[in-house]
């Protein structure tokens, strides 16, 4: 059996695609978000839920890893068709490079998702926050950086990915 960080069995449920997943797991939180909310405070129930939102990215980053083979940039690259499968996301490639990942989302159906669901309030709890600390568990050197979000009403995401060159692995194999 294959272990995870927090020795879990393996999650393979992004082999339907990430969108379908953020789909399942929205029609399931959101209602459940809603009624502690209810009952226990909008505000504190929101920090819990993006407290834990968090810490299960950070952990799937860290399995991302494992199943990529590697935690540079490049299995990065590598990976986003996990996120993309389905059209769910078109991205612009604006540089690919050793230590920087730049892309831009242009069209977004987990937005578009979220919004039909009524709850695009939390399209950016659920899903948006994920992708900082994501990357932290794929690779904590990997450094992180979006100014807006289409779920935030903007034209495109800016996703920058960056490594310092120092962080790079040396390919002595390759020399």
């Amino acid at each position: 059996m294959e272990s995870t960080p927090d020795n879990q069995k393996p999650d393979t449920l992004n082999d339907i695609g990430v969108l379908k997943r953020r789909e399942i797991e929205a029609r399931i939180v959101a209602p459940l978000i809603e009624r502690f909310a209810e009952e226990f405070g909008a505000d504190r129930v929101t920090d819990l839920a993006r407290e834990t939102v968090v810490e299960v990215a950070r952990s799937q980053g860290a399995v991302l890893a494992e199943m990529m083979g590697g935690n540079d940039l490049a299995k990065f690259a590598d990976s986003m068709e996990n996120w993309t499968k389905g059209g769910a996301l078109k991205i612009e490639v604006q540089e690919q490079s050793d230590t920087t990942f730049a892309f831009n989302v242009v069209q977004c159906q987990y937005a578009e998702m979220y919004r039909s669901l009524d709850i695009a309030e939390l399209g950016a709890l659920l899903s948006c926050n994920r992708d900082g600390t994501m990357v932290e568990g794929f690779n904590p050197n990997i450094k992180f950086e979006r100014n807006q979000t289409i779920m935030s009403g903007a034209s495109h995401c800016d996703f920058r990915y960056s490594l310092d060159p120092s962080e790079v692995p040396v390919d002595l194999e390759g020399s």
